[in-house]
């Protein structure tokens, strides 16, 4: 009984071990967004039509992440794609052929020396900036150097990623914008348009010279030959709420055609009540007024908006 007494005190004298806690602080949830490097190299561009402002075009779409992202998790913002050809198809690497038809606003202000901004939009279906943004592959993107586009001449190339909200308080969306300028053809503009209105106009002020009153049946037929190109050429674009280039030259045309017919009206009215003094008058400040009042309202239009 001693013998088990003085065990039990033994054991009840030994500390009992510590328990052991770990304590692991909380961590933040962050996630970065997936980076997609993004490409469009341009081949062509195709029936660009000003008046429907759609445009044609065959590009090389090339997408590079580290995630499996395809064409299927993007779509063309601004137009609809008609064909697709999958060159490349590996988890990170992508590589398409596509034929689309893309929306343009026309800006035609300069019209019938027009520049326009062709654009290639692309942006997730339904991934936003959080988890998915875009980054412009310069190595992948660029227009091709035999890309040719009948009636117009290629200008600058560039590309922008930005952020695009559909609503106040909504998320953004990653969206890749690729920027391909083109302006008119200007020798088939001048060609086409200009010269046969200049021809009319030199031909009426130099009717000027005329002391006859038959120039009068000249100028009504000059005068209605611009309005007949006026109509054809205007018939071409569609009607916008501002003036262009064409309607200001078109009114200074105008002015200056009836300046001149007014001017032959009151030779012949005084030629043929024999009056020579008024005549004589009517005559010469018609040849120093008409023609600088003219010449000088085309260049200050050339200057300011062509500048």
């Amino acid at each position: 009984m001693l013998l088990v007494f003085a065990i039990a005190r033994a054991l009840i004298a030994v500390p009992a071990p510590a328990e052991t806690v770990t304590v692991t602080a909380p961590q933040e949830n962050v996630t970065s967004p997936q980076v997609v490097r993004i490409g469009v190299y341009v081949m062509d561009f195709k029936s660009f039509t000003v008046e429907e402002g759609s445009v044609k075009a065959d590009f090389y779409l090339s997408l590079i992440s580290g995630a499996n992202v395809s064409l299927s998790d993007l779509e063309l913002v601004n137009g609809h794609i008609t064909t697709v050809d999958t060159l490349r198809d590996t988890p990170g690497d992508k590589y398409y052929r596509i034929y689309a038809t893309m929306d343009s606003d026309p800006d035609l202000r300069l019209y019938p020396f027009d520049r326009h901004a062709l654009t290639v939009e692309i942006e997730p279906k339904t991934a936003d900036s959080k988890s998915l943004v875009f980054v412009a592959d310069a190595s992948q993107t660029g227009l091709d150097t035999e890309a040719q586009f009948p009636g117009w001449e290629y200008r600058t190339t560039g590309s922008r990623i930005e952020n695009y909200s559909y609503g106040k308080d909504e998320v953004p969306y990653s969206r890749a914008v690729f920027i391909y300028g083109i302006q008119r053809d200007t020798a088939s503009t001048v060609l086409k348009f200009f010269l046969p209105i200049m021809l009319i106009i030199i031909v009426s002020l130099s009717s000027l010279l005329m002391k006859v009153s038959s120039r009068l049946g000249l100028n009504a037929s000059m005068f209605l030959a611009a309005v007949l190109i006026h109509w054809r050429v205007a018939d071409a674009i569609p009607l916008v709420a501002y003036a262009t280039f064409l309607d200001i030259f078109m009114i200074i045309t105008y002015a200056t055609l009836v300046m001149v017919l007014v001017s032959g009206i009151l030779l012949m009215k005084y030629t043929e009540t024999n009056d020579t003094a008024k005549a004589d008058r009517v005559y010469r400040w018609s040849i120093r007024l008409i023609p600088p009042v003219s010449i000088t309202l085309y260049l200050i239009l050339f200057v300011a908006f062509l500048r």
